[in-house]
């Protein structure tokens, strides 16, 4: 497994803190040129996405609508705990806010599953290793 899928793994089971949903962005807001694909978003992001989620089973990835689904992931080495993820691509720029992510968090209690919260901060944190690969990509695979 990749060291950034390592680490979205453990930002996305680690996250404990109190569930918030602000979107305090501090990344630049230029356009990067769209990938041109087949399919209906950006494609740069489209390969982040699957690259960072990975680590979990997928129940959906629709390129053409730009949703990325995964199954409950449980760590190994915390199996009390699961987590589920849900990935937009919003647009065909490449650029923060073409980017939602949702992740829903579960706790074991007296063998049931119940819900728990999960921190904007770990939100934000994949988003941002998702912004960061796509960049990768995009320079690795645009000459010049």
């Amino acid at each position: 497994m990749s060291r950034l899928k390592l680490i979205a793994a453990a930002l996305i089971i680690t996250g404990l803190a109190a569930s918030g949903c602000a979107r305090n962005r501090n990344l630049p807001t230029q356009l990067a040129p769209s990938r041109m694909t087949t399919i209906g978003v950006n494609g740069y992001l489209w390969q982040a996405a699957l690259d960072t989620v990975s680590f979990a089973p997928l129940l959906q990835a629709d390129a053409n609508s730009g949703v990325i689904i995964t199954d409950w992931y449980a760590n190994p080495k915390t199996p009390g705990e699961r987590v589920k993820l849900t990935v937009t691509i919003l647009a065909q720029d490449l650029r923060a806010d073409a980017l939602r992510v949702a992740a829903s968090r579960q706790i074991q209690q007296n063998g049931t599953w119940v819900a728990a919260p999960v921190t904007a901060a770990t939100v934000q944190k994949l988003e941002d290793i998702i912004l960061t690969r796509a960049r990768d990509i995009r320079r690795t695979t645009v000459p010049g």
